[in-house]
């Protein structure tokens, strides 16, 4: 029996079995517990929920006392700052003493929340490791997240404590943190007691005393001084290092079932929901670290995300160090930051094994790299895996990077496509050893996750038909435990509409008969014409092939005949003018009739500067503002510079997709 099936037939031997490559306190005895419910409210289970454990012992402090205390824990790395520094894990179990230390003397206790607010700098991961030392809940927040939304986030929480940095930086921007906080704070029911407040050297905030602002790094250096805890009793625990003169202090240790963090993800109605991760998802992720990533101590993992993001909290933070290898922290983009060479010079710099990133990153990459000299030039033998994840990769941009790697890469390497989501916390697909890559799939259902593909009424469908991705229970160790606060949304939001049987994603597509799972669109993605439903990425798929076309964002638009039809909004390559523009735009309406069918037939392709194209930090492509300017919405994306969204306008006005927008960006 392989390891997914086992799995599911016997959760309880497989975790039980995966559970002692933790160190417990307490070790359980019961691995799974199923807790009774009344009709319309949730599934409730929990993993361990008898046994005990330090979460920060397992992410650094064993690591030191197991004599590694001088091995690499994160290289940070940051051309936006021009600044790099490397910190061992004895460094790491040093500040994250201290910041915990910090943190007590304010009040801060197991169950408290702080809500941290920074970017991407090594104070940003000691802070969530600190509150993990002491129990505290964390509670990150994108860095340079818009006043309004951090506001909501932070009446959800109601954190104790705010910590964030007096400035981010976005390629040669620099962007003040604090005055967002501030009016974070003021739109908010809730005042946190106090603010840290980081200073970075590009930027010096002035505090203001009224409003219980104080520098962190005061604070830091009071406790590194006092060399002791100020707290009342109980002390911290030490133990000495052995073959040394030193000690360490020991985390608090806390039942498995505990709320490790909260992450919130949006919700439809625009209120965000608060994830509840319990401590039993370290579990999970070393599983996934030893089989999915298959990576041992030593190795580096780097992994170009945001902590503002799941993925980033998984693999920048606790995955990594939970199995002992190296993180690179990377603040910049895959391009600008300064070049489309930089994950290539981050690999070969670091002798990074595995990299992580999200498809749009590599279609920015490619768009200013075509021939992807930068590959070419770097040596990057060290590089096992390319991991993908955040959206779905067209089958193209799969088969031309595992084509790149079996050139230029060590032997065997391969990418890995992956499915996940806030509310899982890991990969619910991927590829295990000895299973291979199909383009445009997202890989099979991971050991954990009973995935399955079923109609609008629950019932499970045959192989290669389109339906709702669902997943059957319990779900795996590292998924959410409940929503914060919000115990009927999580029904509402994830089990009302199959009554309680399944699990609810919101995405929808097809399991082949391989058992590959191949996601579609997100539901509230598909396009819905002439009754027929069209998921965007497959479209998107079809018309990024098309020669000449770097990258392709798809997104409906009405239409009086067919309720909606599909608009294609297209980077081309540089250089095509005029005749060649208008032959590659015939390509893509032949391709997409071709390969989707007539009935998807693209009502409008409209060519937009690169420069025009929306994402998030870890390189994500915003398709909503898309969608928005076809509805007449005149928001610019705040990644894009108003002057490059007006030719985006002006170009959908220019089809008559809509009439001219006479307010004012």
């Amino acid at each position: 029996m392989d390891a997914h099936a086992l799995s599911l037939s016997s959760p309880v031997t497989f975790w039980a079995q995966d559970s002692v490559n933790l160190s417990w306190t307490t070790p359980p005895k019961t691995i799974l517990q199923k807790l009774p419910t009344s009709e319309g409210e949730s599934p409730q289970w929990s993993w361990f929920p008898d046994g005990k454990l330090s979460a920060s012992y397992n992410l650094v402090t064993r690591h030191v006392l197991d004599g590694r205390g001088d091995a690499t824990a994160v290289l940070w790395d940051s051309p936006v700052s021009g600044e790099k520094r490397r910190i061992t894990y004895s460094e790491l179990q040093t500040e994250m003493e201290l910041a915990a230390e910090v943190l007590r003397n304010l009040g801060v206790k197991a169950g408290e929340r702080v809500l941290i607010y920074m970017p991407m700098i090594p104070e940003a991961l000691i802070a969530m490791l600190a509150c993990t030392h002491i129990g505290a809940i964390h509670v990150v927040v994108f860095g340079g997240f818009a006043p309004t939304e951090c506001a909501k986030r932070i009446e959800s929480a109601k954190p104790l404590v705010v910590l964030t940095a007096s400035c981010g930086i976005e390629g040669k921007r620099i962007i003040p943190y604090l005055p967002l906080i501030r009016e974070a704070i003021d739109k908010s029911a809730h005042k946190p007691a106090y603010v840290l407040l980081h200073q970075r050297p590009q930027l010096h905030a002035v505090t203001s005393h009224a409003r219980n602002e104080i520098n962190w790094g005061s604070l830091l250096r009071s406790a590194h001084l006092r060399k002791g805890s100020t707290t009342p009793p109980p002390y911290p625990g030490t133990v000495p290092v052995p073959n040394s003169d030193k000690v360490v202090e020991l985390g608090i240790s806390l039942p498995a079932t505990a709320a490790h963090y909260i992450l919130h993800t949006s919700g439809t109605t625009g209120t965000p929901k608060g994830v509840i991760r319990p401590l039993s998802h370290l579990v999970g992720l070393s599983y996934t670290m030893r089989e999915l990533m298959q990576m041992k101590k030593g190795d580096v993992l780097c992994c170009c995300s945001d902590i503002g993001w799941v993925v980033g909290h998984a693999y920048i933070v606790y995955a990594p160090l939970v199995a002992g290898v190296t993180s690179v922290m990377y603040e910049g983009k895959p391009i600008g930051t300064p070049g489309p060479g930089t994950f290539w010079r981050l690999v070969e710099e670091y002798s990074v094994n595995v990299l992580f990133c999200a498809p749009s990153a590599l279609r920015a990459i490619s768009r200013d790299d075509p021939q992807l000299d930068g590959m070419k030039t770097r040596n990057l033998k060290s590089l096992r895996s390319l991991f993908l994840a955040g959206e779905r990769s067209e089958p193209a941009l799969v088969s031309r990077f595992e084509s790149l790697l079996s050139i230029h890469c060590a032997p065997g390497a391969r990418v890995v496509d992956n499915w996940w989501s806030t509310e899982s916390g890991s990969p619910m697909t991927g590829l295990l050893r000895g299973q291979h890559c199909k383009p445009g799939s997202a890989g099979k259902p991971l050991p954990g996750w009973n995935i399955r593909v079923v109609s609008d009424s629950g019932e499970e469908l045959p192989p290669n038909t389109q339906g709702n991705v669902v997943i059957g229970l319990p779900l795996s160790p590292t998924a959410l435990a409940g929503l914060w606060g919000e115990r009927q949304r999580l029904w509402n939001s994830y089990f009302r509409r199959f009554n309680g049987r399944w699990m609810d994603t919101g995405d929808v597509g097809f399991m082949d008969a391989d058992g590959y799972l191949t996601i579609v669109s997100r539901g509230d993605d598909v396009i819905n014409v002439a009754a027929h439903r069209l998921g965007t990425a497959v479209i998107e798929g079809v018309v990024a092939a098309v020669d000449g076309v770097v990258e392709a964002f798809v997104v409906p638009v009405k239409d009086e005949l067919k309720g909606q039809a599909p608009v294609a909004f297209v980077v081309l390559k540089p250089g095509v003018r005029g005749e060649e523009e208008a032959a590659i735009k015939a390509k893509v309406r032949e391709a997409v009739r071709k390969e989707v069918g007539p009935i998807a037939a693209v009502k409008e392709v409209i060519r937009i500067p690169a420069t025009a194209v929306p994402r998030t930090r870890s390189g994500k492509t915003q398709r909503r503002f898309f969608k928005g300017v076809l509805e007449g919405v005149k928001d610019v994306p705040e990644a894009v510079t108003k002057s490059a969204w007006e030719t985006v306008i002006q170009k959908v006005e220019e089809v008559g997709l809509v009439p001219k927008i006479q307010a004012n960006l």
